[in-house]
This record gives C-alpha cells, sequence and structure tokens, in this order.
C-alpha cells in the first residue's frame, strides 16, 4: 500500500522537521512546500486562528492537489483582550520583525499590574483533503508575561512569556522542553490522529 502524503503549507524547515517526526508513527508522509510545486501564498485575510490555518490549507489543496495541513498561531495578552493574536507576527506593522512587535507589547503593558499580565500562546491546525472534507484543532499553552527579555532560544514573544508551572520563559528552555509543551506541538499531536482517520491509515 502506498504510504499517503500529505503538505504542510509553510517554509519553516523546523516546524516541517517537528510534524514528520509526529506523524511518521501514522505512517503518513510529510511534504514541505521545497517538495512541491511552488506557489505563492495568498494574504491571510480569516478573523480568527482556525479560519487563517483552513485558508492556508485550502490554498495549498489547490495549488498542489495533495491532502494539506497549515497552522496558524500568535499571542494572545488578557489585558490587550485577547490582542495581538492573530496579528502577532505584524503586531508593530512590519511583518515578522520579533524585536518591534515584543516591544510594543511591552509598552502597551506598561501601566498594567503584574497579576494581570495572564497569557496565552494559541495555535490552529486544520487538515483539507481535496474531497473538500477538512478538520480543525486549537490548543493554548497558558502562562504570564514578564516585563524584561530572558533566554536566548525560541524566536517572537518567547523571551517574555513564562509557561503555567514554569519560573523560565519559553526562550530558557531547551527545544525539547519547549516541543512537549508548546501549543503549536500539542496542535500537531492532536491533529495527526485525525489525519489519518480522514486518510484511512494508522
Amino acid at each position: 500500500m502506498t504510504t499517503p502524503a500529505v503538505v504542510l503549507a509553510t517554509r519553516n524547515a523546523g516546524k516541517v522537521a517537528e510534524l514528520r517526526r509526529i506523524l511518521a508513527p501514522h505512517g503518513i508522509e510529510l511534504l514541505g512546500l521545497a517538495d512541491v510545486t511552488a506557489y505563492e501564498p495568498g494574504p491571510e485575510t480569516g478573523a480568527t486562528f482556525a479560519a487563517n490555518a483552513l485558508l492556508k490549507a485550502h490554498e495549498a489543496v489547490g495549488a498542489t492537489g495533495h491532502p494539506a495541513i497549515a497552522d496558524d498561531s500568535g499571542l494572545t495578552v488578557d489585558a490587550l483582550n485577547g490582542m495581538p493574536g492573530i496579528l502577532s507576527a505584524r503586531w508593530s506593522g512590519r511583518h515578522g520583525d520579533d524585536d518591534a512587535n515584543l516591544e510594543l507589547v511591552l509598552a502597551q503593558l506598561a501601566d498594567t499590574p503584574d497579576e494581570r499580565l495572564g497569557a496565552a500562546f494559541v495555535c490552529a491546525a486544520a487538515v483539507v483533503l481535496p474531497d473538500g472534507r477538512e478538520e480543525v484543532v486549537t490548543r493554548e499553552l497558558r502562562g504570564r508575561l514578564v516585563r524584561e527579555r530572558r533566554g536566548s532560544n525560541g524566536f517572537g514573544y518567547d523571551p517574555i512569556f513564562v509557561p503555567d508551572g514554569s519560573d523560565r520563559t519559553t526562550a530558557e528552555l531547551t527545544a525539547e522542553e519547549k516541543d512537549a509543551i508548546s501549543h503549536r506541538g500539542q496542535a500537531f499531536r492532536a491533529l495527526a490522529p485525525v489525519v489519518a482517520r480522514l486518510l484511512g491509515v494508522g
């Protein structure tokens, strides 16, 4: 029986490697965008993490003809009414400027008491099949923000996010420690059996 192949709609090699490890026990081959016909992703116009994940997965199916997985994630801050949320990567106005995004969040929270610095990393992961079937799972890592950067691992808001039950920021955790609890790791692990069921494997 042929091993089914699924495309992960990302150019992030680390994300591909992570999901490849998670899907391997289910007998599913994962392809990155480097392994398929190149296409230009459109803008993320969804109003929620789930909507954006589905949009990206549908786009990948249309461009490649393969079943596709996509995720959308970000930081939600309680005192900012859940923002930056889906705007996490471009909160400062420039997409992917981690330093500017982090500094803007800290500036917006300057007058917020420490006890109100609750936050969560949220990830929605979606799978879409060429026949139109689709499913989404959403997972989160709860924690709190700190006002000074700590740690050099990770990226984005990791240096100011302390997960519940820890006294270290996610930028102070090892890659293995972070993978074990991360919102994306949780979402991908929850999605893996869903993908296997939809593809009739495992």
